[in-house]
């Protein structure tokens, strides 16, 4: 890997793959004696969580949830 002008550097995929890292996710730099840590950040909403937050109240529909499961399924 190689440290960028802005001070960052590039996970390789296999390595986010091995621990679900994803785009978005936060992560921590920890100093640990000589060496730096990456880390998950310990505090903070998951992806998901995030996602489902940023979509709340978007919707624009007048539709019922049984009707837009039966839309869905198509029955």
């Amino acid at each position: 890997m190689r440290l960028n002008s802005k001070g960052q550097v590039t996970i390789p995929a296999a390595l986010r793959e091995r621990y679900g890292l994803h785009e978005g996710d936060e992560i921590d730099v920890i100093e640990n004696g000589n060496a730096l840590r990456i880390v998950r950040a310990e505090a903070g909403q998951t992806r998901g969580r995030r996602l489902v937050s940023r979509m709340r109240g978007r919707a624009t529909t007048t539709m019922s949830t049984d009707e837009l499961l039966e839309l869905l399924r198509g029955k």
